[in-house]
């Protein structure tokens, strides 16, 4: 049975919701690892700095936490909800990416389907994830970059805090112009495309059917 737009759209947002709860943790760990290079790649160049002034330097103690490290404090100070920091700008992010991207894929494959009871070819499944994919991964570009920014734990030298989603949007929009909403948006785009095209495809040709029924089946 055809689903109406609306149907497609309200599936998404639910795909999307249901993602979120497990993904977000993940996306906090991963921010902070990245974080963490960048902080001390700066806290690096202020000891160089500090050095060349001073007549006695100090040796420079690199400091990189772990996952793990990460985890356990965030836990050990916040509890769960130390994990699922940013979940609001997240559901933003994901929810309005799903909306977007299920019903845009389906139109786009039935696009390449000579007969409705027969599934599209797997490269119209794959270009379709492809666009659907990176279309709602730049869509959603904005809410992606204030989530970042929220998640972030550690600030460097002169960088803004924030104190929710409205405060990050205003200072972003305020001090570096809307185009900020935009960084790195073809970088993600790039990402996501290959990601769900590949996944299209994965799904459609029924390579997981496939393995599923090569498993020994059980004796009633």
């Amino acid at each position: 049975k055809k689903l109406t737009l609306l149907k497609e759209m309200l599936a998404g947002c639910g795909a999307g919701t249901c993602q979120v709860i497990v993904t977000t943790p993940m996306e906090m760990l991963k921010i902070q690892l990245q974080d963490a290079g960048r902080i001390e790649a700066q806290r690096k160049l202020m000891a160089a700095q500090s050095q060349i002034s001073s007549s006695s330097p100090e040796p420079a103690v690199e400091r990189r936490p772990t996952a793990t490290q990460i985890t356990r404090e965030l836990l050990r100070s916040k509890g769960i909800a130390g994990l699922y920091k940013g979940l609001g700008a997240t559901l933003l992010r994901d929810v309005p990416f799903s909306i977007v991207y299920f019903p845009l894929f389906a139109n786009l494959n039935k696009l390449g389907q000579k007969d409705p009871n027969v599934k599209a070819p797997f490269y119209v499944s794959f270009l379709s994830g492809c666009v659907a994919g990176s279309t709602a991964a730049v869509a959603v570009n904005p809410c992606d970059v204030i989530k970042t920014r929220l998640q972030s734990l550690q600030r460097g030298v002169n960088e803004d805090t924030y104190s929710g989603i409205l405060d990050c949007t205003k200072k972003i929009w305020q001090r570096e112009g809307p185009t900020a909403f935009f960084k790195g948006a073809y970088c993600r785009a790039l990402v996501i495309a290959p990601l769900f095209g590949i996944a299209q495809v994965v799904y459609f040709v029924g390579i997981a059917e496939f393995l599923l029924d090569m498993l020994p089946k059980r004796r009633a």
